[in-house]
This record gives structure tokens, C-alpha cells and sequence, in this order.
């Protein structure tokens, strides 16, 4: 286990000094961002992560998800190619091997799993297909049901040497854990990104497996909101996809979704924002860092 350093406050004065990129040229520069989830009844997951990655600053967006759906959303979100998986006669998106999905993941920098996601044993079998497909230097984000699956697989992703980051809630890294979550969630962050040889941003506390930790202050009840979590989840994606590291990725994303709640507070109060409101802060909450 490595020995980790104090927990540095996330604040802009730390995030100038760890600049993002800023990818030059056409919108391939910019990386190719995949999500992967979804099913009959959850599109709007997948819309709300795949717009967040574009205003993260992604130059592609691609949206795999139940094919009972994709229309619809490929109609909701024009900018994404928008592909339908086959689907289990509950609606859940099916776990099967199958050529679209693995090119798909094949070219994409950045994968997104567990967005509206509904079936854990559906779900681990989609981690499998993506981690097959998907070269080494690939970055995955889990969210969601893919944290649960991995819980019922906890090496599936240790000692690959991928660029990976999990985004538990409370509920999520208690399964992860296989136990109840402590308060200390520096420490709880820290001991799932040993665990799980990832970077882990656990509600703003951040841990990568070589010992960092970083701590986000200024989240608010607001953003304990349906779709939030699936919002923070392509936020991270997209910065992953311009040329951000794991950790700093995580980190960015963390400020950015918080302040981005912040901003909307004069116009809805601490709690009456929607997640999909969050969308059009994040470029100018990231841009006036």
C-alpha cells in the first residue's frame, strides 16, 4: 500500500497550477468519448452523460445503448452517433458480444459504463466485452451499476496499467467495500483506489492507487439530485478525453460539478435545480478557474 500524502484541499488556486490540456486542431484532437448504458426506461442517463462530456470539452460523442431507445435519443442529442444494443425482455441492455460494440470501443479514448444501467449481471458481462475490446491506454469511467458489477469482480480491472476512475455514491462504495462506508472518506477513498487500482472520487474525495488524495469543499445539497451523479460522470469522461490524467481529471471534475451547482443557487435556491441545468455551467465554470 502506498503512503499517502495529505489530503490537499481542491481549490481553483490548485487547479490553474494543474492546468488542463487545451487540444489544439479539429474535434479529433478533442478525443472520442463512448457511454455505454441506458435501457428501456433510463435513456435519459446516458443523454445526461454524453452532453456532459461535450461540454467538458470532448470532440466526439458516441451513445450505446438499448436499442428500443436510440432513436429517440439520437434525435434528443443530434451531435452523438447513437448505436442500439439488443435489449432483455425486462429492457435492460444486454450483455453480448457483438462486432458494433467492440469497434465502437476499440476507437474510443475514453469509455463511459453505467449510466442508466439496470442488471448487475447484464452490466459485469458488458465490462467484460468492453475491457476485451478496449487497447491498454483506453481511460474507462465506472458509474453506477458497472461499480456494483465490478464489486462481484474486484480484479477484473488490477494490475492492467489502465487509466481508470470510479465514481461511487455512499451506496455504490459500501458494495465496492463490502461493508458499511466509515466517515473518514479520505480514508474510504483511499482504501478503494488501493483496493481497486483506480482513481477513486468518492462525494469530492479524491484518491489515485500511487498515493494522492484530494478533497472537494464546496458541494451542496443541490447536487443530491436525480441524474447529478450521471452528469459527474461524463463531466470526468470528457476532461479524460481532452488530455487529462486520471487524477486530475477526477479532481477538475469534482470542483466543476460542485461550483456548477453553486451557480445556479440565485436562480433555484440550494435544492430546486435539475441535473440537466447543470449541463451549460460547466464550460464556464471550468473556463473561470
Amino acid at each position: 500500500m502506498p503512503n499517502r500524502s495529505d489530503t490537499k484541499v481542491i481549490t481553483p488556486a490548485l487547479l490553474r497550477d494543474w492546468a488542463l490540456p487545451v487540444p489544439s486542431g479539429g474535434k479529433d484532437a478533442r478525443g472520442t468519448v463512448l457511454v455505454v448504458g441506458g435501457s428501456r426506461f433510463t435513456p435519459g442517463a446516458v443523454l445526461l452523460a454524453g452532453v456532459a462530456a461535450l461540454r467538458a470539452g470532448a470532440g466526439v460523442l458516441q451513445l450505446a445503448t438499448a436499442e428500443s431507445t436510440a432513436a429517440a435519443l439520437s434525435i434528443q442529442v443530434p451531435e452523438a452517433l447513437v448505436v442500439g444494443l439488443p435489449e432483455t425482455s425486462a429492457g435492460a441492455v444486454a450483455g453480448r458480444s457483438g462486432d458494433r460494440l467492440s469497434d465502437l470501443v476499440a476507437e474510443a479514448d475514453v469509455v463511459a459504463v453505467g449510466p442508466g444501467l439496470n442488471d448487475i449481471d447484464e452490466t459485469l458481462r458488458l465490462l467484460h466485452v468492453v475491457c476485451d475490446a478496449a487497447p491498454s491506454d483506453t481511460a474507462l469511467v465506472l458509474d453506477a451499476y458497472a461499480l456494483g458489477a465490478l464489486s462481484h469482480e474486484p480484479g477484473l480491472l488490477v494490475g492492467a496499467g489502465r487509466p481508470v476512475v470510479l465514481t461511487p455514491n455512499l451506496t455504490e462504495a459500501r458494495h465496492l467495500l463490502g461493508r458499511d462506508v466509515g466517515e473518514d472518506l479520505d480514508a474510504e477513498a483511499a482504501e478503494l483506489a488501493d483496493r481497486y487500482d483506480a482513481v477513486v472520487s468518492l462525494f469530492g474525495h479524491v484518491a489515485d492507487p500511487d498515493g494522492g488524495s484530494w478533497r472537494e469543499e464546496s458541494g451542496d445539497a443541490g447536487l443530491g439530485t436525480s441524474g447529478s451523479g450521471d452528469v459527474r460522470c461524463g463531466l470526468l469522461a470528457g476532461l479524460l478525453s481532452r488530455g487529462a490524467r486520471p487524477a486530475q481529471a477526477a479532481c477538475w471534475a469534482a470542483f466543476a460539478h460542485a461550483v456548477s451547482g453553486q451557480r445556479l443557487v440565485p436562480q433555484y435556491g440550494r435544492i430546486g435545480f435539475l441535473a440537466r441545468e447543470l449541463l451549460a455551467e460547466i464550460p464556464h465554470t471550468i473556463a473561470t478557474v
